[in-house]
């Protein structure tokens, strides 16, 4: 199983940023996907997850910070995670990562020790 993003890169600030997470050989439905971040010397933080299946969605959370600013969603039959953030701000600048759930609880979870499988992670940059 691999997750692999896309979609970091220089945006500027009050611009929006769309990132992407495919896993390959994997069936998302039922598990959580995470989106977090983290700046250099610090822990991973969660930012949004979710849950879902098919055409449902379970479960969704958001970091205070992100939640009027982010959203969240996924091609469950593509096998592709997408999270988007609006109004970006200089202090959203940092390496972003998406992370799958396993065990397919049903719920998302914000805290990083829930996850099984992560990204190899996206630098987002904001500039003035």
């Amino acid at each position: 199983v691999q997750l692999v993003e896309s979609g970091g890169g220089s945006v500027q600030a009050g611009g929006s940023l769309t990132l992407t997470c495919r896993a390959s050989e994997y069936d998302l439905e039922d598990g959580a996907i995470g989106w977090f971040r983290q700046a250099p010397g610090e822990e991973r933080v969660g930012v949004a997850c979710m849950s879902g299946a098919d055409t449902r969605i379970f479960d969704r959370r958001f970091e205070d910070s992100a939640k009027d600013r982010a959203s969240v969603s996924a091609d469950f039959v593509k096998g592709v995670a997408s999270f988007v953030l609006n109004d970006l701000e200089f202090t959203d600048t940092d390496v972003y990562y998406c992370a799958i759930e396993d065990r397919r609880i049903g719920y998302c979870d914000l805290d990083r020790t829930f996850y099984d499988l992560w990204g190899q992670g996206t630098q987002v940059t904001v500039s003035p």
